[in-house]
């Protein structure tokens, strides 16, 4: 869901995420291709090439149709999970 959401805000690639995202929490770099390749067979993500100033061309990821409302199921889903974590949680605590 984060790859999803960060790519939502504008085309990124794979070692930019695992920045972003690393950034947040712990996550090996070796996690997000399989993930970004896997979403995109998926109808998740279109990718382009772009020349990069350092190194060989950058593969971006864009954001689909599909991958826009998927997002958006996948937000709903966490939110209701999250609280019903912080639900419990605080039902826990105050015994």
């Amino acid at each position: 869901m984060c790859v999803l959401v960060l790519a939502a805000e504008c085309d990124t690639y794979g070692y930019e995420l695992a920045n972003k995202i690393s950034e947040k929490f712990l996550i090996a770099e070796g996690t997000i291709y399989p993930l970004l390749r896997r979403m995109t067979q998926e109808g998740y993500f279109e990718t382009y090439l772009t020349e990069s100033p350092e190194g060989p061309p950058r593969k971006y990821y864009r954001l689909t149709a599909r991958g826009h409302v998927y997002m958006s199921e996948m937000v709903k889903e966490w939110r209701l999970f999250s609280r019903g974590v912080d639900s419990i949680i605080a039902e826990g605590l105050k015994e």
